[in-house]
């Protein structure tokens, strides 16, 4: 089984080298590396040259890039890597076996950050995904072309395209939790404050589920 594993990008040149690195020997096994640049201006394209199997351009938009990576993809399985998201040693056939329970899943989920509450928020993340049947972008989802297809790939909406696409998905099957764990960059925790940022993301979340639009909490967001 083949994969095709796209990354959204918008300036990530310092995270998108050791990232495609890690990624070339699923390309010494066949699989497939798809970058999509949402207009990126600090030399984001100039790393990723040789490294990748195609260098698509979009306008900026993670859902949208991600659409037209998949687009564009060879491979029956899609895999949807975040630019400062690790995946784990062996995940195509972490990700074959899962294939064989489900139409689609995501990993387990680890931060990145040595504070003792990232430990309790990323277990808390992967317990809430596994209860829900929902995963995050930082989950790495994967899924079979033809489920995603079928569930009209991401809503082309500002935040929450995750969101959306794990219900539209759980109409087929529910996702397969990898327990194996994926490594995913908890700068933005870091940055803002990890309570703050614990706390603006349970409201956004609250509000998105009483009908606020995604517009209104991107602004919120960013």
């Amino acid at each position: 089984m083949k994969l095709s594993i796209i990354i959204p990008v918008l300036n990530e040149a310092g995270n998108i080298v050791s990232l495609l690195r890690q990624l070339q020997v699923y390309r010494q096994h066949g699989h497939e590396v798809i970058v999509v640049d949402g207009g990126s201006n600090d030399n984001t394209i100039d790393f990723v040259k040789d490294m990748a199997d195609k260098i698509l351009i979009s306008k900026p938009g993670r859902a949208m890039q991600m659409n037209i990576g998949a687009e564009q993809a060879q491979a029956e399985v899609l895999v949807f890597l975040h630019a400062d998201t690790q995946l784990p040693d062996r995940a195509d056939a972490l990700i074959d076996d899962a294939m064989g329970q489900g139409q689609w899943g995501r990993f387990n989920v680890h931060l990145s950050g040595q504070h003792v509450l990232f430990r309790l928020i990323e277990t808390m993340m992967n317990w809430r995904s596994c209860l829900t049947g929902i995963a995050t972008g930082d989950q790495v989802i994967f899924v079979q072309r033809e489920a995603f297809e079928q569930a009209g790939a991401f809503p082309e909406i500002k935040l929450m395209e995750d969101i959306e696409l794990s219900k539209r998905l759980k109409s087929f099957s529910r996702p397969v939790c990898i327990k194996k764990r994926v490594t995913t960059s908890s700068r933005k925790w870091e940055k803002n404050g990890i309570i703050r940022t614990v706390l603006l993301m349970w409201r956004l979340r609250l509000l998105y589920f009483f009908g606020v639009s995604s517009d209104k909490l991107y602004s919120k967001y960013y």
